[in-house]
């Protein structure tokens, strides 16, 4: 990946502000009092409003109201999205979220909830039909539509009589007006699709038998977080997309709680198949940085045309279906390729204003700045130190003594920087909350420094009132800092707590170099699995593997973190792979060099 400028002009930003007071469910928020802080600091900060101006960016996972689930233990959990683009603004529909969430933007989201709908069923889907928007979900006989989504209580029941109550259901209506259903999850069956009447929704014809699982061709259908376990996959999360002419079935494997939860395609002429694999095997697949995991997810396409696809990540310490959402733009270039792109996926991305060329684009170029970077805390639970916030880690996490007010993080960056944007990741310590209810905000004040001494506040949630577990602030304008603090206020429920506190900009090393020579070894026994080795470069915080069946298509990536070296074994053992090494530390990313092929 190439370093990317990005210069916005005053055109643009006046679009953006006028956007920004047009929209009506705007989660933008206020500042607020004065904070108390830690008698220890004397210095009193003084005060710049950065937070007015509506972000351009946004960064994974997404920020929504993700609901504490009803059983113990204490967690939140969103999956399993079905995303839908309705008069020209966005609904998604995941599974446990006591709601739906609406957006006019892709980054600015409210909930909407409804006391008709049933919310509680896992894996709901949603389609346009004849201008309604449609709703059913996992395990239930009804069917629902409404034209205004915006208000909750506007759906209509369409039938109870629904003779599917199949798992992970999926709603598709092709060209010609005719509609079929995909489903199926399960760890012993193929997924189905079936033709279905559209006024009646009753089967027309056979049900047939789509995608079955291959783990012995197909590395990514293997069990494990990195795809090294000899359990029998879980076949799942049906999606299908019609795109020039061609029909892509999206299936999720290997399972939910695993960082290799992916999506992958399956390629036909016809709805109803045969399909075959598509070669650039796995369609979504982000097994390593922050927020791990892309699949059981839909694809969809923005209001300028664009491709994009919402897949789930995983946690799972608390509980396996501990969960959030995750946003990436898809590459659909011709020759049959279809594939989101997850490099840098847990980084700043732009989210675009008109339809664009390549979803690299996207990347502004913003470097992690915080990782582990050296901190100091107001108290730790021994368990949960401070370096847990900015070990790139969302199943680690740390945790201050208490929940009380004046609880802090300082994280020094090394030196002074070029900081653009910074995402606050909460975790949930000794909460006690099970569904929704009132109070659900965090409230604290971040501030910068230079030295360690004077401070100035980039953004004051003293009297937020907004449900933003992983809050992301795109600074107004980029400034100088060295210390980022960040300083308790309330939380909802339990400690003050961080997965993650993640800075994000330029630094001020020299780019660092790409590998000059490496190795790539494919395991002769098991071809899905290959060994690449390299010398560390000085300068360099980690390396990000591109690669692909095609030399001029390195778009799957594979992240790796201050180590020299990671074994793959999400290949297609049929098929001949390229691959290369960038670089990439605070300041840039450095692309390596041509790809080199392994049969």
């Amino acid at each position: 990946m190439q370093k990317i400028d990005i210069f916005i002009s005053m055109k643009h930003f006046l679009f953006f502000c006028l956007a920004a007071a047009l929209s009506v469910r705007s989660s933008a928020q206020t500042a607020g009092t004065n904070p108390t802080y830690p008698s220890a600091r004397t210095n009193q900060p003084t005060r710049t409003n950065q937070t007015s101006l509506p972000p351009q960016t946004i960064c994974n996972p997404i920020d929504l109201s993700y609901r504490y689930c009803l059983d113990t233990p204490s967690r939140r959990e969103a999956a399993d999205p079905s995303m839908v683009l309705y008069r020209g603004e966005y609904y998604l529909f995941a599974s446990k979220s006591g709601g739906y969430f609406h957006s006019a933007d892709l980054q600015h989201w409210d909930l909407i909830p409804s006391n008709v709908l049933p919310l509680e069923p896992y894996a709901p889907t949603a389609l346009v039909i004849d201008g309604e928007l449609y709703f059913t979900a996992s395990g239930i006989h009804t069917i629902y539509k409404t034209n205004d989504p915006g208000h909750g209580d506007s759906w209509q029941l369409v039938t109870d009589q629904f003779p599917f109550t199949e798992t992970d259901p999926m709603l598709f209506l092709d060209d010609d007006r005719r509609l079929y259903f995909y489903y199926g999850c399960s760890d012993r069956q193929p997924l189905h699709a079936v033709q279905l009447d559209r006024t009646t929704f009753t089967p027309i014809g056979q049900t047939v038998d789509v995608i079955r699982a291959n783990t012995q061709q197909y590395g990514w259908e293997r069990a494990g977080d990195y795809n090294d376990k000899a359990a029998a996959p879980w076949m799942e999360g049906s999606w299908m997309n019609k795109i020039n002419g061609k029909y892509y079935l999206q299936y999720a494997c290997p399972g939910t709680q695993f960082k290799s939860y992916t999506d992958a395609v399956y390629i036909s002429d016809h709805p109803l198949g045969p399909f075959s694999p598509a070669k650039n095997n796995p369609f979504a697949y982000k097994p390593e940085g922050f927020a791990c995991g892309a699949g059981h997810g839909s694809t969809f396409q923005d209001k300028y045309g664009n491709y994009w696809h919402i897949g789930t990540v995983t946690i799972s310490v608390k509980h396996m279906f501990e969960r959030r959402l995750a946003l990436f733009p898809v590459i659909a270039d011709g020759d049959n390729n279809l594939s989101a792109y997850t490099g840098f996926g847990d980084y700043p991305m732009i989210i675009p204003q008109k339809k664009i060329t390549d979803p690299r684009q996207l990347f502004p170029g913003w470097m992690l700045l915080s990782f582990h970077g050296k901190t100091t805390v107001s108290s730790a639970l021994q368990d949960h130190p401070a370096a847990d916030a900015v070990d790139e880690n969302i199943r680690s996490w740390w945790s201050a003594a208490s929940g009380r007010k004046g609880e802090f993080i300082t994280v020094d960056l090394g030196s002074p920087s070029t900081v653009h944007a910074i995402q606050i990741n909460f975790a949930d310590e000794n909460t006690t909350i099970f569904g929704r209810g009132t109070g659900m905000a965090y409230k604290y004040v971040l501030e910068s420094s230079v030295d360690n001494n004077s401070w100035t506040v980039l953004a004051d949630r003293s009297e937020n009132t907004r449900d933003a577990p992983h809050d992301y602030i795109q600074l107004q304008k980029p400034i100088k800092a060295r210390y980022i603090r960040l300083t308790n206020i309330a939380v909802p429920s339990g400690n003050f707590a961080l997965s993650g506190l993640r800075v994000f900009g330029r630094g001020n090393q020299m780019p660092p170099k790409a590998p000059a020579t490496y190795t790539v070894e494919r395991n002769a026994g098991d071809r899905t699995s290959v060994k690449l080795s390299w010398k560390k470069e000085p300068g360099a915080t980690g390396y990000c593997i591109r690669y692909g069946t095609d030399s001029n298509r390195l778009y799957e990536t594979y992240m790796v973190y201050d180590d020299d070296g990671v074994t793959i074994r999400s290949l297609n053992a049929g098929l001949p792979y390229y691959f290369s090494i960038d670089a990439f530390n605070e300041t840039s990313v450095t692309k390596g060099t041509a790809a080199r092929k392994i049969d």
